[in-house]
């Protein structure tokens, strides 16, 4: 009894259900203008001169959040790829492949030159509502406004290349860069290949780009479960349109004739709307395939002409277990929801905290090629090889000195200071000297020793760092000789 109510018709006024109904499809198209402002802006924001994300390779170094980072200290990067990685697992487990159909490039792009310059600029395609049926390239007249077509793509394909090299190449230098091709050629190399693979990719590749070539949709299926909400078809009041299942696409089977006779009580009115507006050119009354990208395209056409009749969508974004079988309301905040959730927190916490200790500057030192050295009256020297670096935007003098070990000293340099230019290196001989007896040992003693080195025209003593190393002194024996 409660399947067959669950089938019956619910009659709404048109004006009802399309009152407050905003396509999906607008609403992407908003998602997609604030995606473009942002990509587009992102890297032209800079706090306290430093950008919000660049990865430089020419100067070797990562801006985050406005922090400078050297590539020694790249040990953030797996925590950002671990957070972009497991962000669009979390995403497709709780929105199926929502990243493409409302954040991926690809389909950014695809819409751009589909919907827009094809469209509504040149008037190739007559309606935004079939996508299945190609211009007619047959005219002189078409053939023209597809060659208009491409160099207008072009155009935004230099700009989207661009875009993307001004997260490793900063803006100010980007364009210099282009003043300059001879000094250039790779870079200019990667920005021209990038614009020719975006015109190949958006203008003849198309959506087979998502179905043969993307890894993300093979992925998909095993991250998706029961309360996974995508482009669902309700077959309980739609009624069943094809035999069995497949990922052929839709017109193959209107050549195979395979279409059911219309259940008596069936909703569907096999308009084909939902199968005509897709772009990846599937039949979502088929169920759960491969290419479907959730640009819920299908779900605003159903709603157009189920709603003229007064019924709800026979195609909705909703879970298997909520608009398939009817077993109660979607899980949104399951185990495996959860988990995900808790993974995120803590990358994020991690990489806050990673974050916060930068160093302000890097010194690394090497022990000498000696062993140590015995002087006269018992005088025990070692020696080091310091490598300074400031990763500071500013010029600063740094100084270091002994901070454990009263009984050690520093006799070269004699004044231990060196000023060193914004973002460049500096080497060093440092000898570390005492005239005290620190052991009487028959072997050689590591005595452990912290160097302090800091910046001295600090104000906020922020550019602070400690180093420990080891002072090797000699065994009784040889302090004899």
């Amino acid at each position: 009894m409660e399947a067959v109510q669950t089938q019956e018709k619910k009659k709404i006024s048109k004006s009802e259900y399309l009152k407050s109904w905003i396509p999906y499809r607008i609403q992407r198209y908003w998602f997609f203008v604030g995606a473009t402002v942002v990509a587009l802006a992102l890297p032209w924001i800079k706090i306290d001169g430093n950008h919000i994300f660049l990865l430089s390779f020419d100067h070797k170094k990562l801006h985050l959040a406005g922090t400078v980072f050297d590539m020694q200290e790249l040990y953030l990067m797996p925590f950002l790829l671990m957070l972009l990685f497991i962000g669009i697992f979390a995403a497709t487990v709780v929105g199926g492949r929502a990243w493409c159909g409302w954040a991926c490039p690809q389909t950014i792009f695809r819409v751009i030159y589909r919907d827009l310059i094809e469209t509504k600029i040149l008037g190739l395609r007559k309606r935004i509502s079939n996508k299945q049926k190609e211009p007619d390239f047959s005219t002189t007249e078409n053939k023209i406004k597809k060659v208009l077509g491409i160099l207008l793509w072009s155009l935004v394909a230099l700009v989207a290349a661009a875009d993307f090299i001004w997260f490793f190449v900063p803006p100010e230098e980007f364009f210099g860069y282009l003043m300059d091709p001879d000094e250039h050629m790779t870079f200019l190399g990667f920005f021209l290949g990038i614009a020719f693979f975006l015109i190949i990719d958006v203008v003849f590749l198309k959506e087979d780009f998502c179905v043969y070539i993307c890894p993300y949709s093979r992925v998909q299926s095993v991250l998706y479960d029961d309360d996974t909400i995508m482009a669902i078809y309700d077959v309980k009041r739609g009624g069943e349109i094809y035999h069995g299942h497949g990922n052929e696409k839709a017109k193959q089977f209107s050549k195979q004739k395979e279409l059911l006779s219309v259940e008596p009580n069936a909703e569907c009115t096999t308009c084909e709307s939902c199968v005509t507006v897709c772009p990846t050119h599937i039949d979502i009354r088929k169920g759960l395939q491969l290419e479907c990208i959730n640009c819920l395209e299908c779900v605003d056409a159903c709603t157009q002409v189920m709603g003229s009749l007064g019924k709800e969508s026979l195609v909705r974004w909703s879970s298997e277990k909520e608009a398939l079988r009817y077993e109660g309301k979607t899980n949104y905040f399951r185990t495996k929801v959860i988990a995900y959730f808790v993974v995120l927190v803590m990358i994020l916490v991690a990489l806050f905290v990673m974050g916060s200790e930068k160093e302000h500057m890097l010194i690394n030192v090497n022990k000498g090629m000696r062993l140590y050295k015995v002087i006269d009256n018992g005088v025990v020297q070692n020696d080091y090889l310091f490598l300074i670096q400031n990763t500071e935007a500013d010029t600063h003098t740094f100084t270091f000195e002994v901070v454990n070990n009263d009984k050690i000293r520093i006799v070269r340099p004699q004044d231990p200071k060196i000023t060193i230019e914004a973002g460049k290196k500096s080497k060093m001989v440092v000898i570390l000297e005492t005239s005290e007896q620190l052991a009487k040992s028959n072997t050689d003693v590591s005595i452990p020793v912290k160097i302090k080195a800091y910046a001295i025209d600090d104000k906020s003593k922020k550019i602070v760092i400690y180093r420990d190393l080891v002072f090797t002194y000699p065994k009784f024996d040889q302090l004899k000789k």
